[in-house]
């Protein structure tokens, strides 16, 4: 398993002429190390991945990898709809000493059921660092079967899956067909301890962003067995987990982070800043948790 517990997918920090601000993004690293975090994902779908370009993509990989200094895992997203860039994006990640990877159904492309299967296998077949595959249908209109998700976990290093279909259902029945040293991951925020009663390992994370403490003790509760105490935190938190989501992610997050002062810049197009209404619903909920909103933020 290459973590248990809360992995955050951590947002990419831009300075004002929008390149990586990569002191701000040591900054976040320490921040989440110092709050408990379990495993950092970096360039991910919250870090802007798409728009950044190879080197950026590989130097924030690199410096996360370099920054953390093996004191909690590291998972680089490296997936795309490029079965080949894919494979080189993995082998460059894999050369940093990055613990993990995790990558995406091929999107646009989409891909049947053979191509997606060919994909992680040839991805799988081109490095030797473990494997999380991500399956998320809302973003990709792909969805990853329990029967497909269960032939690729035969594969030695590939070894999770986060989970984004939003359908408990179908997690049930890969917990039922993978084996037990498989992991599962949540890759929704508001229904983390449903997963977890279904066997799952824990969460990749876009709330961890703000509430990084207590994702990692939602997830640790449960396993701990305070089972009141982890549900607590997921309904408390819900109507900050839905402000997060009020527009597209990393839209909300990256303005979170933002209102709480750690001015990590704006976002690269086609993103752009929020609905002011919908800013005022965020405020409001990062206040209602009892996070210091700023006056003025960057």
């Amino acid at each position: 398993m290459i973590f248990k517990g809360s992995a955050v997918a951590l947002i990419t920090p831009f300075n004002e002429n929008n390149e990586v601000d990569f002191e701000k993004l040591g900054e976040l690293v320490e921040y989440h190390i110092e709050n408990n975090t379990d495993a950092i994902v970096a360039c991910g779908t919250t870090g802007e991945a798409s728009t950044l370009d190879d080197a950026e993509h590989l130097a924030v990989i690199k410096y996360v990898i370099d920054k953390v200094n093996k004191r909690i895992p590291v998972i680089a997203g490296t997936g795309g709809n490029d079965t080949q860039h894919s494979i080189y994006m993995s082998q460059e990640a894999e050369k940093f000493g990055v613990d993990g990877l995790l990558v995406i159904t091929p999107y646009y492309n989409k891909g049947n059921k053979s191509g997606i299967k060919k994909h992680f296998e040839a991805i799988a077949a081109s490095v030797k660092t473990p494997i999380i595959m991500y399956n998320v249908p809302g973003r990709t209109c792909v969805n990853m079967s329990p029967a497909l998700v269960a032939e690729l976990a035969k594969i030695d290093n590939i070894v999770a899956i986060k989970e984004a279909s939003g359908d408990l259902a179908q997690v049930a029945e890969i917990a039922r067909l993978v084996p037990d040293d498989f992991a599962i991951y949540s890759g929704n925020d508001d229904s983390i301890l449903p997963l977890l009663s279904l066997g799952g390992s824990g969460v990749i994370s876009v709330l961890a962003n703000v509430c990084p403490q207590e994702t990692h003790d939602l997830v640790y509760k449960f396993f701990d067995g305070d089972l009141k105490g982890s549900r607590d935190l997921q309904l408390g938190m819900k109507p900050l987990i839905d402000a997060l989501f009020i527009e597209v992610n990393p839209v909300p997050v990256k303005t979170a982070a933002n209102l709480l002062g750690f001015n990590v810049g704006g976002l690269r197009l086609p993103l752009a800043e929020m609905d002011s209404k919908n800013v005022e619903i965020l405020k409001k909920e990062l206040i209602n948790w009892g996070l210091n909103v700023q006056e003025e933020t960057c």
